[in-house]
């Protein structure tokens, strides 16, 4: 014969929070601890971070501070609060949330602290449950826990948005030096991404400043947008007609990437050994990429201006 599990309302096992369910807890800890597959151990009841009571406060098998806060409803942002207060006050590494209903919301921000601090955060979500006439049993389910996973997404986070603010101060940088020289991007933003653009006064045409790590690069891009592939060849095509004209009008060779089977094209000057991440020669990087930018410009206006719109 096979039981039916049924499940068991909370307060009808732990009717008070801090009088039942935690004291339970504190009795009964390695429930937890095989859930979680941590050891915890000493556990203490209502111990002081400052002006709160933390439910519970343990250690896991390396000694280090273990928080957990019990919660018989739904998980809500002042039990979030306190957890993350509890863990700075008491210099914890490791912190526990138990709760009845874990809310998306709150879910999400569990994963986003395991990427972005270097504590531990569990979300574990607690029933009650018996089979038959069975006395009532606790089932603990991990909802979200640390992983080597969310710690790579975010280590990887970290680095694009000291990314973001490198280029930003880049882009700041190469735009205020860029208006003595020259008009063309005045009116333009710094942006975090690794170009800026200006339109070239045709439809889908832009001059573009472009930096990488160690290489940046001024160019012409051709992109009217989807299902104009043939209208942006065309035009690459009617450019390239001059090429020998344009060239010696920019003082140099230029790269002419048709990029057959993409949608866009591009016209460009490539500077090697310098990029966003070489702080030290900024100023070097930026005063060849605006003098090209100027060059460029001056080189292929006149023949922009005489394509057909």
């Amino acid at each position: 014969m096979i039981g039916k599990l049924e499940r068991v309302p909370l307060r009808d096992v732990w009717r008070h929070e801090a009088i039942d369910l935690t004291r339970w807890l504190e009795d009964n800890c390695d429930v937890l601890s095989e859930v979680l597959d941590i050891t915890l151990t000493n556990v203490e009841r209502e111990k002081s971070a400052g002006s709160f009571s933390v439910d519970l406060v343990t250690e896991d098998s390396e000694g280090s501070t273990v928080v957990i806060e019990n919660q018989l409803e739904k998980s809500d942002h002042d039990h979030l609060g306190k957890l993350v207060t509890y863990l700075t006050a008491l210099e914890a590494k490791v912190a526990i949330w138990i709760v009845s209903e874990p809310r998306p919301e709150h879910i999400r921000a569990i994963t986003w602290l395991n990427e972005s601090s270097s504590a531990s955060f569990y979300m574990v979500k607690v029933e009650a449950v018996r089979i038959n006439d069975s006395p009532p049993a606790p089932l603990f389910t991990l909802i979200v826990g640390p992983s080597q996973e969310s710690r790579d997404i975010g280590v990887t986070k970290k680095e694009l948005a000291e990314r973001y603010i490198i280029r930003e101060r880049f882009w700041a940088t190469l735009l205020e030096r860029a208006r003595t020289k020259t008009k063309l991007h005045a009116n333009i933003s710094p942006s975090r991404y690794s170009w800026i653009s200006t339109g070239a006064g045709k439809s889908g045409l832009s001059f573009s400043y472009v930096v990488r790590q160690h290489d940046a690069q001024v160019e012409l891009y051709i992109d009217r947008g989807k299902d104009a592939d043939r209208e942006n060849k065309a035009i690459f095509d009617e450019l390239a007609k001059a090429k020998a004209e344009i060239e010696a009008a920019f003082g140099g060779p230029l790269e002419w990437e048709r990029l057959d089977g993409k949608r866009a094209c591009r016209i460009s000057f490539k500077f090697e050994g310098g990029g966003y991440r070489d702080d030290d020669m900024w100023l070097g990087i930026q005063d060849s990429m605006i003098d090209a930018m100027v060059r460029l410009e001056k080189a292929l206006r006149p023949h922009i201006d005489t394509l057909k719109a």
